[in-house]
């Protein structure tokens, strides 16, 4: 055979790969309303840039007709490209092959490009679509799924994980993007679970439909286990384009720095009236963020889910930071089970990644009651006391009112290392709320009096002259400067800067035992 024929046959294999499951599978993905593997590979990476691994691997399987059935790339895309001009690896399951079901052939080109990463230092971007486990491969199949495993729980915290589940993803596959960072879903067309609607009927008899029991609206709102969801499969992908624009190819790398337009010293007006006279009275601490970052440019992560903590990315000065806001327009901004779980996983990866986190501060406190006692808020709100507290990022916070309690504490507090800690001049740092400490302090006193109600309120404005405001906690340098608000943006930046060279080490230790 002649060189030319040869590279004709390779061209014929190279298509016949690139087809997947054929034409018709094609044209069934597309009458879902859902993208094929390689399709999806073009939106999310920069135009021409995507290299193919192991376009030709074939399953090994000879059983139950399988012997017949062999297609090239065994039903996932793997390889590198770039985003942004940015190295990732990716792999893309094909569900017009074999259902995108996972193989051996199939777990082995996915381990090999998240080993790859490992070496060069570089994201995993994961698409899934699948089916599960090939059933007819047996205990070979599940064998590969846990060397993905292995691998996502190695990598953690070395190069970041990304997963975007765009079809089924159910069985021992959700594990995989469990462990991952950040999880994407597409409206209607993804759904995540670990056993489907049949098993479930069978086992407790309830009726529920795939959406109902894994899809994105649940994962988003009531599991918390996603963090973005898209309307299609092109807004989704543009979203992860996005999160990665904000995030370091490794755990030895600084976040992409970018030129910025806004200015350092820019002043706001508006955040000297943004919070209200009333203690009582919401406002939305996204408007403050909003108001500070570069350009009012916020991506906010776990949109939907508990709500009264607001975690996300942005810009200062061109640099990315973490952001974490108690949201009094949500719960007033109380700290739960659900916003201590969001906050600590957060907190985590951006101190894993070199990330500076940025809080703004405004709780009154851990939410009470036997629903989260007995739900252990003990143990998960430690969870984000702790991810504070092991962080060694830069960390600034802005206490723009309430700081009561333990809250006041575990919301990156001086004493837990937080390293500029501001305070506006409408803070209140206390134990606890003026009416609930005069209540305990002066019982006996406002009980003596004959007019209750009167004595009650006085004191609660003597203590609130006392106590309730940021000079005591500044007396003690528990806050380093008592802020204009307008001036926030260009105070937090100066800080951020002036932190750029910190060194903290934690104690040597294998790891520590994060309150799980």
């Amino acid at each position: 055979m002649s060189i030319e024929e040869k590279i004709k046959l390779l061209k014929r294999k190279q298509k016949e790969a690139k087809l997947g499951g054929g034409q018709k599978r094609i044209d069934a993905q597309h009458k879902k309303g859902k993208l094929t593997a390689r399709e999806r590979l073009d939106l999310l990476l920069d135009e021409g840039s995507f290299e193919e691994f192991d376009m030709f691997v074939m399953h090994r399987c000879r059983d139950f007709g399988l012997d017949k059935q062999r297609v090239f790339g065994d039903g996932v895309v793997t390889g590198y490209g770039t985003i942004d001009g940015r190295l990732t690896f990716v792999f893309s399951q094909d569900f017009t092959t074999f259902g995108g079901s996972l193989s051996e052939a199939h777990a082995e080109k996915v381990c090999k490009i998240m080993d790859m990463a490992v070496k060069v230092g570089a994201p995993v971007i994961g698409l899934n679509d699948s089916g599960g486990a090939r059933i007819q491969e047996g205990v070979v199949s599940l064998g590969g799924y846990a060397d993905i495993f292995l691998r996502n729980t190695l990598v953690s915290g070395v190069v970041p994980q990304i997963s975007v589940v765009l079809g089924p993803c159910a069985g021992g596959a959700v594990y995989s993007p469990a462990i991952t960072d950040f999880i994407f879903m597409v409206k209607d067309t993804s759904y995540m679970f670990v056993t489907g609607p049949n098993v479930v009927k069978t086992v407790t008899h309830e009726e529920v439909t795939f959406e109902q029991l894994g899809g994105p609206e649940v994962h988003s709102t009531k599991s918390g286990v996603c963090h973005f969801v898209g309307e299609n499969e092109g807004e989704t992908l543009s979203l992860v384009r996005k999160l990665f624009g904000f995030i370091p190819l490794n755990n030895l790398e600084d976040p992409p720095e970018i030129a910025f337009l806004d200015p350092v010293d820019r002043a706001d007006e508006e955040l000297n009236h943004i919070v209200p006279d009333d203690p009582a009275k919401p406002y939305d601490i996204k408007e403050v963020i909003k108001r500070v970052v570069d350009n009012g440019d916020f991506l906010e992560v776990h949109q939907n889910f508990a709500q009264n903590l607001v975690v996300g990315f942005a810009r200062m000065a061109g640099k990315p930071v973490g952001i974490v806001g108690n949201q009094p327009a949500v719960l007033a901004g109380v700290l739960d089970i659900n916003s201590s779980i969001k906050g600590a996983r957060f907190v985590r990866f951006c101190d894993a990644f070199n990330i500076p986190l940025m809080v703004f501060e405004d709780v009154p406190g851990f939410l009470p009651g036997t629903a989260q006692e007995f739900g252990g808020i003990i143990k998960h709100g430690a969870k984000l006391l702790y991810s504070f507290c092991e962080a060694t990022v830069p960390k600034v916070t802005v206490i723009t009112r309430k700081a009561y309690g333990g809250a006041y504490d575990v919301m990156n507090s001086k004493h837990v290392r937080g390293d500029i800690n501001y305070a506006w001049p409408t803070a209140e740092i206390a134990v606890m709320g003026p009416k609930g400490a005069v209540e305990i302090i002066f019982k006996k006193e406002i009980a003596e009096s004959p007019d209750a109600g009167k004595a009650t309120d006085e004191k609660v404005q003597e203590f609130r002259e006392r106590f309730a405001n940021p000079y005591t906690a500044a007396e003690r340098g528990y806050v380093d400067d008592v802020i204009e608000p307008r001036f926030t943006r260009p105070r937090l930046i100066k800080a951020l800067s002036m932190l750029d060279t910190k060194k903290d080490l934690n104690p040597p230790k294998k790891h520590g035992n994060i309150p799980l």
